[in-house]
């Protein structure tokens, strides 16, 4: 049982994943202050820190020299990221054909339906 005085411990994707969506809010490059900030929570200035490094490690941020710090911008947006992911999770697969299928078969019609038009779509660019 936890002391209600303690707040539960978060996972590092939970973090991550707001600190994303707070650089998202931003009109710009974010320092990592701002983004404690805007967090609204008790994290450490290092915490924050730490997720970006992190963050920049996965290719999910960009980061640029401002000063004796750095500004901190995303990457690409929420799709973009989830496309990394399902890259990189294919990609340390020996048998993608396999990882495919699985994947394919566990759509729904209409998912179905959708990456069909997108491999039309990317087959016919392909071919100007």
């Amino acid at each position: 049982m936890t002391d209600p005085g303690q707040r539960a411990r978060r996972g590092q994707g939970e973090l991550e994943a707001l600190v994303l969506s707070v650089l998202r809010e931003a009109d710009g490059p974010a320092t990592a202050g701002w983004v404690r900030e805007r967090l609204g929570d008790d994290l450490a200035y290092t915490t924050v820190i730490t997720i970006l490094t992190r963050l920049l490690g996965k290719g999910a941020v960009t980061r640029e020299r401002v000063g004796r710090s750095f500004a901190w911008t995303p990457a690409s947006d929420q799709a973009g990221l989830a496309a990394r992911k399902m890259r990189k999770v294919l990609d340390a697969e020996s048998d993608r054909g396999a990882v495919l299928a699985s994947f394919v078969t566990g759509l729904g019609p209409d998912e179905e339906q959708l990456l069909r038009d997108l491999l039309d779509q990317a087959q016919d660019e392909g071919e100007d």
